[in-house]
């Protein structure tokens, strides 16, 4: 069975930068109508205003932590393309936490930011995939996939925010799964180590021994391209993964199979 998404419709959310702009172009190219979604939308203009209203690229700017906008972002897909197939919530930020600091709402923004609009988006395109199935109880209705980070399952606590939301999709991840099966609709999860996303270059900049640190603690020894793992959720979307759901497939270079406390998850 080949890993074909050609014909199908996905909505990628994070889609201006980084690992979301790299999984929506590789789409379009294996023949997919691409929704790109992002808050950015300056830099969704620059970096697909040329290619937006061809035959299979669009773009979608708005803050998705509106329940408004998400019914907005599935409207003008329907619009643009009658039909959705394949959610990507690649929408994902990373701030500072300070555990002691009782003033610090770092961990309700990242749910708010993380997880919120992934559930709600979530919901409202898998009712969509159940009505376009109809009454047809053979085959898959569609795939979800959600960027998750394998901070999910690491200790730090500068970063426990993050951990936090990232734990918590990977929990919706399995739990909608569950929920959405009997419907033929997969959700499945890629949790990221260390790659090279809007949020890392800015680190990088920042602190120029943080690249050293993540290479010292990856035993491939370097910061994954985007582009490595636009392969993997054309499999997870594709008929060939039709058996597989509510699994968190990590992409780190072989970071977690080490256990330096002290090394941050990125």
């Amino acid at each position: 069975m080949s890993f074909s998404i050609a014909g199908k419709t996905a909505i990628v959310t994070g889609g201006a930068s980084g690992v979301g702009l790299a999984i929506g172009r590789h789409f379009s190219d294996a023949g997919a109508n691409v929704m790109f979604a992002d808050m950015d939308e300056k830099r969704l203009a620059e970096e697909l205003g040329e290619q937006a209203d061809d035959s299979n690229i669009r773009f979608f700017a708005g803050d998705l932590r509106e329940k408004l906008t998400i019914a907005n972002l599935l409207s003008a897909t329907l619009d643009a393309f009658d039909q959705v197939d394949i959610l990507i919530n690649g929408a994902r930020q990373v701030i500072p936490s300070d555990p002691l600091d009782t003033d610090d709402d770092s961990v309700r923004t990242l749910l708010n930011q993380n997880l919120m609009p992934a559930l709600r988006l979530s919901q409202a395109v898998a009712k969509r995939m159940i009505k376009q199935a109809g009454d047809n109880d053979e085959g898959p209705a569609g795939s979800i996939i959600n960027l998750s980070s394998i901070a999910a399952r690491r200790t730090h606590p500068d970063l426990m925010a993050y951990s936090v939301s990232t734990a918590a999709l990977d929990q919706m991840t399995r739990s909608l799964a569950v929920a959405f099966a009997p419907k033929r609709i997969r959700v499945n999860s890629i949790a990221l180590g260390s790659v090279m996303s809007a949020s890392l270059q800015s680190t990088l900049k920042e602190n120029r021994g943080f690249r050293d640190d993540i290479e010292k603690h990856t035993p491939l020894a370097r910061i994954a391209a985007p582009n490595e793992l636009t392969e993997t959720a054309q499999f997870l979307a594709s008929d060939a993964a039709g058996f597989i759901t509510g699994q968190i497939l990590t992409i780190d270079g072989g970071r977690t199979l080490l256990d330096p406390v002290a090394a941050p998850a990125h």
